[in-house]
């Protein structure tokens, strides 16, 4: 089956993308199965996968990221669209702000690679796909959203929050975001030759940054509050890499 562009729906997101309908699909590929949903919208044959399930039980440590990357591989896709429920490191970036990724620092450990068997060094010079980073920028503005071009993500294993040091390293080091799932994307679809564009939402300021504590309740409701604004960008960028 061919497709024209994957999307990746993160917390908050994927069981709103799920409700677009379609059909299952499974994709078999060498490190497993991967599942999603086939559907039809607007004449763009899209593949939906939500990252953690349904129900949200995949933790980001133990989803299947290569997986994902052979399978957007097989089906042949122009660019593989997702996106990620962030913290801040920076208060002129509060919840709700959206950014299309930029580049990424990755303090997982996961140390994942579609390469064990040869020697392959891949270039990360653009560490986001120039294409789907274009088109999801390009898509915020044709739907009437504002979104920052650039950002650096910090991806960390989880499942826990950073420490309040710990965020404060990684600004010093650059980051402007901090999750636990989207380096691990970019590096494998980069290496399976993906074009993988992210969208970030900021769900709330970092440990330290902010003075409450975190929980998983204010990202889902921040993302239930910014969920349709971002899947109305997904489907427009995702148009764009088609037209282009």
């Amino acid at each position: 089956m061919k497709v024209d562009v994957g999307i990746i729906g993160g917390t908050g997101i994927g069981d709103r993308l799920m409700r677009l309908g379609g059909t299952a699909l499974h994709v078999p590929t060498e490190a497993g199965c991967l599942r999603g949903r086939y559907v039809e919208v607007d004449g763009l044959k899209l593949f939906l996968i939500g990252r953690h399930s349904a129900g949200h039980k995949v933790p980001p440590h133990m989803v299947n990221y290569k997986a994902m990357a052979l399978g957007m591989k097989q089906l042949g896709v122009k660019g593989c669209l997702a996106t990620a429920a962030v913290g801040s490191l920076r208060v002129d970036w509060p919840a709700g702000t959206m950014v299309a990724c930029s580049d990424f620092l990755d303090f997982t450990g996961r140390f994942l690679t579609l390469f064990d068997r040869e020697v392959v060094h891949t270039d990360f010079t653009n560490p986001f796909g120039t294409n789907s980073h274009t088109a999801i920028a390009g898509a915020a503005s044709d739907v009437g959203e504002t979104i920052h071009k650039g950002g650096v993500y910090l991806c960390g294993n989880g499942p826990r929050y950073e420490t309040p040091v710990e965020i404060e390293l990684y600004k010093n080091l650059g980051a402007d975001l901090v999750g636990m799932t989207a380096a691990s994307e970019a590096i494998l679809m980069r290496e399976a030759g993906v074009d993988y564009g992210c969208l970030a939402i900021v769900t709330n300021l970092a440990a330290g940054i902010s003075d409450m504590p975190l929980s998983h309740e204010e990202v889902v409701e921040e993302m239930n509050r910014s969920g349709e604004k971002a899947v109305k960008i997904l489907l427009r960028a995702a148009q764009r890499l088609v037209e282009n």
